[in-house]
């Protein structure tokens, strides 16, 4: 019977700790009434300020909804650093296309009503330590948003930085 008990408390356990990393994070919507992702989250972070490494790669799964028939997306960063200064962040080809990093089996064409999550695989440059808000943004062939959402970060030394 206790053999019984800790292997349902174990399960148990596994499950809080698996929902746990699968929790949403608390990002904002961007200005102007663009459309806001169905859920954002970022690796390792549920409450922004996230720490992200220098010189590392952060994960953002992003669930949006499709409101139109899209042939093609390619994803866009703005970054905001001391509160005043704002830039593009220029993203590599192959992480700015949408299409191919959509996961659980979703392609374009995309069709209006669908819902799917796109793996974004945001680069960190070898950027001061600093706080900085990104403005992510899906923008589909005709240039129209799909999906916004700003999330505070933290660039830190990773183990082995200097």
């Amino acid at each position: 019977m206790q053999a019984k008990a800790f292997i349902c408390i174990s399960l148990g356990l596994l499950a809080t700790v698996q929902a746990a990393s699968d929790l949403a994070t608390d990002v904002r919507r961007c200005s102007g009434n663009k459309p806001f992702p169905l859920e954002v989250r970022v690796g390792g972070c549920i409450t922004p300020p996230c720490n992200v490494v220098k010189g590392s790669t952060q994960l953002f799964e992003i669930d949006f909804a499709v409101d139109k028939y899209i042939t093609s997306m390619k994803a866009m960063v703005k970054a905001t650093t001391l509160g005043i200064i704002t830039v593009p962040y220029e993203l590599p080809p192959e992480v700015a296309a949408v299409c191919p990093n959509l996961m659980y089996g979703a392609y374009c064409p995309l069709y209006p009503t669908e819902d799917v999550t796109y793996l974004f695989s945001f680069p960190i440059g070898e950027y001061p330590e600093i706080g900085v808000k990104v403005e992510i943004y899906l923008v589909d062939q005709d240039g129209d948003t799909s999906t916004c959402f700003v999330c505070d970060i933290k660039v830190v030394k990773g183990n082995g930085s200097s």
